[in-house]
């Protein structure tokens, strides 16, 4: 698979010359040792992308031509994944994974036992897992959200679940239909939900469920809730 970078400006006409020079571009030359003839992506970051070929390598820049572009769909089902904040290193982990399993929208939670604080390097963490993973649309990093605020999402979503390992319903137990335009998956601290939280989440509209008897780490929970309910909704 060809080493994907995101532009702002992205060419998409074939033949175009276009001089790429962003901090990607540093990296392609210093790191990569990209040289002439190569071929790689350009994407927006929102779906649109260009295969091109470098034909020329300056110091901070390439010039390449486009030789083919075109647009990826978003898929039906948007899925947007609330994160109770965890400790500085365990947050970028879990923004990496949300990312690579194709979660649309990252909502960090202040939930009642977070430990961990939001940082601005939440949506460089998303950014650089989306060329790693290969994946054209960048995921939305949201500010910090409240419980309350949560609620709100819960009761504009059509589905939304909340994994705690208090329930005693299975997941699969929660998926009635396959006709979810909008997903929304809530983790939980390492401390976990709080009761409270827990009854708020529920009158909102929301389904408690249990992941599985295994007890994942909060930054680890996302990706396997997202994996499951993938699968179960049939979106994978």
């Amino acid at each position: 698979m060809l080493t994907l970078f995101f532009v702002d400006d992205l060419p998409t006409k074939v033949g175009q010359s276009y001089v790429f020079k962003n901090d990607d571009a540093n990296h392609a030359i210093r790191v990569l040792r990209m040289s002439a003839g190569d071929i790689f992506m350009l994407s927006d970051g929102n779906g649109a992308w260009s295969e091109v070929k470098a034909f020329a390598i300056k110091k901070k820049s390439m010039e390449v031509e486009v030789i083919a572009s075109g647009f990826q769909e978003a898929l039906a089902t948007t899925i947007t994944v609330v994160q109770a904040l965890p400790k500085s290193d365990r947050a970028k982990e879990a923004i990496e994974l949300l990312t690579e399993a194709g979660v649309d929208r990252i909502v960090p939670w202040a939930a009642a036992r977070s430990i961990g604080k939001s940082s601005d390097k939440f949506a460089v963490a998303a950014r650089e897992a989306s060329k790693q993973s290969r994946r054209l649309r960048i995921p939305e990093t949201t500010d910090v959200a409240t419980t309350e605020q949560i609620c709100e999402a819960i009761k504009l979503s059509d589905l939304a679940i909340a994994f705690d390992e208090s329930s005693t319903i299975k997941l699969s137990d929660c998926i009635s239909s396959h006709n979810v335009a909008h997903l929304l998956i809530i983790i939980g601290p390492e401390g976990g939900i709080t009761p409270t939280e827990l009854e708020a989440f529920s009158q909102a509209g929301a389904k408690i469920a249990l992941m599985g008897r295994p007890i994942l780490r909060s930054a680890h929970a996302g990706i396997a809730a997202v994996a499951a309910v993938s699968a179960l909704l049939k979106v994978w």
